[in-house]
């Protein structure tokens, strides 16, 4: 398994801290924190004449509340935290990183300042995929990272509703001005697929599934979702990411553990045509799991766990998929001993 130098790897977390430091640095107002079904949220509170606004800044947690208190001092280091921050995409791109394109990388930057990623918003698929490289600090191999013109988002539906806060300027603004249209094109607002015509590029909003695999409302982001099934296994306790385009861009992406055996699931639900894609889900796996049971093996252990124990159709998935990878479910059972 080929890894990054540990230079390469210090170098992708610096970023990532750098980039948190500054989601936290463009307080308005006060930082207030409100308390919903047993979770604490913070919120930049401020007052625009008569009328008090809050803004969504993140679900609470030490680090969090640590950057809160140093909301100033951060707000004041905002120019060299930027050119530290070039310099650390340019030696991350002479280490060998993988960078976005250049439509993949705008598209993703003005999501993120729209606040599409700090309102719950997770990027799925192999765009996610490709991220991992700096969390584990791998190197691909071609076959492994495919490029995809899809970019998938998921949201839970409940967070969406109760975070009670919008992306500012609205996702379907965000992405007329990248040319995209919904699919069908009816109404925007009942969208959960928006095509890009000169690239071909597909933006996908997606949901947990708890019934029927419906289209659903992500209140905060203003557009409908698809609802899937197992969904909600994958993007629970997202993480952050650093995506390398200009001098950073921060999403979230699922867990790499969850990631992994998600894609194990997902390959035993396409249509047995469709086999390259079964391939790429079961490469993918592969990768996360060697790697994860060699850095992680404790997380990745509990992600398996986690997955059988949801019942006899989550396992029936799983078996089906390691029936033409048992090399793989040795190591996975293995964990177990």
């Amino acid at each position: 398994m080929l890894r990054h130098t540990p230079i390469a790897h210090a170098a992708y977390h610096d970023l990532l801290r750098l980039l948190k430091d500054e989601a936290a640095s463009g307080l308005r107002g006060t930082p207030t924190s409100l308390s919903r079904n047993g979770r604490t949220y913070w919120y930049d509170s401020y007052r625009i004449g008569s009328a008090v606004r809050k803004t969504y800044i993140g679900e609470d947690s030490p680090q969090l509340r640590a950057r809160l208190e140093r909301a100033g001092a951060l707000k004041a280091e905002a120019e060299a935290r930027r050119r530290e921050r070039a310099r650390l995409v340019r030696l991350l791109r002479a280490e060998g990183f993988m960078s976005l394109d250049q439509g993949t990388g705008s598209l993703l930057n003005a999501l993120a300042k729209a606040g599409v990623f700090r309102l719950g918003g997770t990027v799925v698929g192999t765009h996610a995929f490709r991220l991992y490289e700096g969390e584990l600090g791998l190197r691909y191999a071609l076959d492994d990272t495919a490029q995809t013109d899809d970019i998938d988002i998921a949201s839970f539906e409940h967070l969406s509703l109760a975070l009670d806060d919008r992306t500012d300027p609205p996702v379907e603004e965000v992405l007329a001005g990248f040319r995209f249209d919904p699919v069908p094109a009816i109404d925007n607002r009942q969208s959960w697929r928006w095509s890009q015509s000169k690239s071909g590029t597909l933006l996908e909003f997606l949901t947990p599934a708890f019934g029927e695999e419906s289209l659903r409302p992500l209140a905060a982001l203003e557009v409908r979702a698809q609802a899937l099934h197992y969904l909600n296994y994958l993007i629970a306790e997202p993480l952050h990411a650093a995506a390398l385009y200009r001098s950073g861009v921060l999403v979230q992406v699922p867990r790499p553990e969850r990631f992994a055996i998600h894609k194990l699931i997902v390959s035993t639900r396409r249509p047995e045509a469709d086999r390259l894609k079964i391939g790429k889900d079961r490469r993918q796996a592969r990768v996360l799991i060697e790697a994860l049971a060699e850095d992680r093996p404790d997380d990745l252990l509990e992600a398996w766990q986690d997955a059988r124990s949801r019942g006899p159709r989550w396992c029936t998935r799983l078996d089906q998929a390691l029936e033409a990878l048992p090399d793989l479910r040795a190591l996975l059972e293995g964990l177990e001993g």
